[in-house]
Parts: C-alpha cells; sequence; structure tokens
C-alpha cells in the first residue's frame, strides 16, 4: 500500500518559525506578526516537539537555528514565499479588475456607449461585463456588482436607484408618414412588437384604451428592449420601450414618441453591490460615477423639458 502522507504540523506555528528564521529574531518575529514574544517562543515550542528536535538555539538577547533549524528554513520560506506572490497576484486583479453582470439593453444603450468616461477617470481599472438576464448570487460568483431590475430590496445588498421603469410606445418616422395619430387607440391600426408584453397591457389601459387583444395579433416576443428598439426603427411596428434607453434615437428622429403618456411599474433599474464590499475602492468609483451620470442625465432632461414649455 502507497505510504500516507505525514500530517503537517499547524500551520499557525509553521508561519511563526518562517518569520522568527528570516528575523533571526524572536522579538522581530513578534513585531511581525502582531505577537508578544512569548507568545512566539510557545509557537516554536510547539514545532519543536512535534518534529522532536530544537529548531533554534537560545542564546542570552539572540537565537541562532540549529542544524535542523537550518535544514527547514529555506524550503519554509519558499513556500511562503509562493503564497505571498499567488496572493499580491489575486488581490492585484480583485483591485484592478471590476466585473459586472447587467442586462442586454442598459448594457447596450446606456453604459457601454459612455464606458470611456469611466476609464479615462480610472485607467487603471479594467472593466469585463457580463450580460445575462439570470439574478446573480454574489456569495457563488466573482462578480463585484450588477445591474438589475426589480424593487430594490435584495437582502444582504447595497441598491442605488438608477432611474424608474418608464415606458412609452415609439415607432419610425416613416411608420406613421402621412397618417395623423390623435389619440393611443390609433396605435392598434399598426403592427405591434412583442405584443404579448404584459406591459402594453399597463401602457392601453393607462391611456384608457380597453380593447387591446394580443391574442389576435402574430405571437412575436424579441426578448429585450435593445432589439424591440431595433425593429421599430425599421419599420416594422411599435415598440414599447423606456425613453431613458434610447434618448439618442429619439433626440436623432429615428424614433418618434406619439404620445407624451409615458407609464410606470413598481419595478426600477438599481445597481447593487454585496454589503460586505461596499468598501471596495474599484466598487466606490464605480458607483459613484454611475450615479453622476444619471444625475446628469436627469439635468439634461430636466433643462430640456424648460427649453420646450418656454420655462
Amino acid at each position: 500500500m502507497p505510504k500516507m502522507p505525514s500530517k503537517l504540523p499547524p500551520m499557525s506555528a509553521v508561519r511563526v518559525f518562517e518569520a522568527a528564521a528570516r528575523h533571526q529574531s524572536f522579538t522581530r518575529a513578534a513585531v511581525e506578526l502582531g505577537m508578544t514574544q512569548a507568545a512566539v517562543s510557545y509557537q516554536i515550542k510547539i514545532l519543536e516537539d512535534r518534529i522532536g528536535a530544537p529548531l533554534f538555539t537560545r542564546l542570552p538577547r539572540q537565537v541562532t537555528l540549529t542544524a535542523k533549524g537550518k535544514q527547514l528554513a529555506p524550503a519554509v520560506t519558499e513556500a511562503f514565499e509562493a503564497l505571498r506572490t499567488a496572493f499580491a497576484g489575486i488581490e492585484a486583479t480583485a483591485q484592478t479588475v471590476l466585473s459586472i453582470s447587467t442586462l442586454t439593453t442598459f448594457a447596450a444603450n446606456w453604459l457601454v456607449p459612455r464606458l470611456g468616461r469611466f476609464q479615462q477617470l480610472h485607467p487603471n481599472i479594467a472593466v469585463q461585463i457580463n450580460i445575462s438576464g439570470q439574478v446573480v448570487d454574489f456569495g457563488q460568483s466573482d462578480f463585484d456588482l450588477g445591474i438589475r431590475s426589480g424593487n430594490g430590496n435584495w437582502p444582504g445588498l447595497e441598491a442605488h436607484l438608477l432611474f424608474p421603469n418608464l415606458f412609452t410606445p415609439v415607432c419610425s418616422p416613416e411608420l406613421i408618414q402621412g397618417v395623423t395619430l390623435k389619440e393611443p387607440s390609433d396605435v392598434l391600426r399598426f403592427p405591434i412588437i412583442s405584443p404579448g408584453d404584459p406591459w402594453w397591457q399597463d401602457w392601453f389601459a393607462a391611456a384608457g384604451v380597453r380593447d387591446f387583444d394580443p391574442s389576435q395579433r402574430p405571437d412575436n416576443n424579441l426578448g429585450a428592449q435593445q432589439f424591440e428598439g431595433m425593429a421599430a426603427m425599421a419599420g416594422q411596428g411599435f415598440a414599447l420601450i423606456n425613453p431613458y434607453f434610447f434618448r439618442v434615437d429619439l433626440a436623432a428622429g429615428r424614433l418618434v414618441q406619439p404620445f407624451d403618456l409615458l407609464a410606470t411599474s413598481e419595478r426600477g433599474y438599481w445597481l447593487v453591490y454585496p454589503k460586505a464590499r461596499r468598501r471596495s475602492h474599484k466598487i466606490e468609483a464605480f458607483r459613484d460615477w454611475v450615479l453622476s451620470e444619471v444625475a446628469g442625465d436627469a439635468e439634461r432632461t430636466a433643462g430640456l423639458t424648460s427649453m420646450e414649455t418656454g420655462a
């Protein structure tokens, strides 16, 4: 039968031995490790009892390695140096790589187009984005933070509201060229993209339209606002979108919003991360930047509204 490997001695004692051997001093080892000199001496004694031989010669005001200690010290020092190097590499990656789990439309239409501004402010932080509709378990993954749609109540997570979940129908200007839309029910005269989306029912209800029946329309579903907005720009029908995600397309006239009515739900878009990591420099940097971008959007929207109303 193969010989079973010997059990390692207590790692606390090995750690103390490595420091004492490197310093050739129990006193300096105690200072480095935040221990008392008596505690260092006790840990060394545990190791010597385990090995069955002295590792240090105790002299007045100093200690020196015995022959056994000199035999053991290089291997222990090399092992701890390898551990220090490994942990330093992990720590460097942990502080310089920011991993974000986010939603398709938020990433494509809001985050990515402005991410360069974050990189200019923080060139030493590399951003990695993962697109997923699944709720991430931060305890079982390497993600640092996420963008979620919901009510903001996730136990163990810090949550910052970015903007509400508003929605309104939009289409390409070509789709309604030469047509006058007088009331929300006029939207029913056109193809509707993803009619099975329950938010269509909510918007029509808020508009006072009672005869919308999605079962009488083709059951297409594009799965993300980004794709629905693209289909609307291509003239395929009306899409229900959150205007926060399509500011540029609306401003450029690629999409038009025939009605001012914005319906809403109790859900919003939130920046979330574990409370235990809220002091992380990279998380603080990204949080502050995102919230400043959101505040800037709000100011620009308020300014535009003032101009439109002549305020």
